[in-house]
C-alpha cells in the first residue's frame, strides 16, 4: 500500500513489522521531484522515514512517533512535517491512536519546534539521555485539525500508483 500526498512532492511507502512485543509502522519518504527528473529506481528517491511504534501492550492507543529526513537537501522544506502529519493521520484513522509521544534529542531544535507546531506539548526532559519527550493527546478538536491538515492525502494500493519515471519527449 502507498499513501500519496496528491499534488505534493512526497510518496509514502508503508511497511508493517510485527513482533511479539510491539508493532512498528514505517513509512519511507520518496521525493517525487527526484523521481520525475530521472530514470532511476525508487531507492534513489528515498529521503527519509517516519516510524510509529506501538509498544504499550496494555494501551494500544499510544504511539511513539519519530521522523528522520536523512537527505540534507530536503531538510527544512516541509518533508518532515508533512510526513509526520500523514503518519498521525494513519495512526488515528487506521490504528485508533489517541496519544502520540515523540522523544527527540535536546540538541535537535528544528525537530522539537516542528512537533510543537503540530500541537505537541513538552512533558519531560531526560538529562541522562539528553532527550525531550513531547506528547499530543488527540481529542476531537485535534482530530478535526489533523483531518483538515491531511485532506489532500489519497491512499492507493501499490499496483494502482503510477510511479513511472517521467520521460521528456524531444
Amino acid at each position: 500500500m502507498r499513501c500519496s500526498a496528491a499534488g505534493r512532492r512526497i510518496q509514502i511507502v508503508r511497511c508493517l513489522n510485527v513482533s511479539q512485543k510491539w508493532e512498528e509502522c514505517t513509512f519511507i519518504v520518496l521525493d517525487t521531484e527526484r523521481w520525475s527528473g530521472q530514470a532511476g529506481m525508487e531507492e534513489d528517491c528515498m529521503v527519509g522515514d517516519v516510524n510509529l511504534f506501538l509498544t504499550d501492550i496494555e494501551d494500544p492507543t499510544v504511539g511513539e512517533i519519530e521522523v528522520m529526513i536523512a537527505e540534507p537537501s530536503c531538510r527544512g522544506r516541509g518533508f518532515g512535517k508533512e510526513t509526520v502529519l500523514i503518519m498521525m493521520f494513519y495512526g488515528v484513522t487506521k490504528l485508533g491512536i489517541t496519544k502520540f509521544e515523540a522523544k527527540i534529542g535536546q540538541e535537535n531544535e528544528a525537530s522539537i519546534c516542528m512537533f510543537k507546531k503540530l500541537h505537541f506539548q513538552e512533558v519531560a526532559v531526560n538529562r541522562v539521555f539528553q532527550e525531550v519527550t513531547l506528547r499530543l493527546d488527540v481529542n476531537e478538536q485535534q482530530r478535526q485539525w489533523l483531518l483538515e491538515q491531511t485532506n489532500h492525502v489519497e491512499e492507493k494500493t501499490y499496483s494502482a500508483l503510477n510511479l513511472q519515471p517521467h520521460v521528456s519527449e524531444t
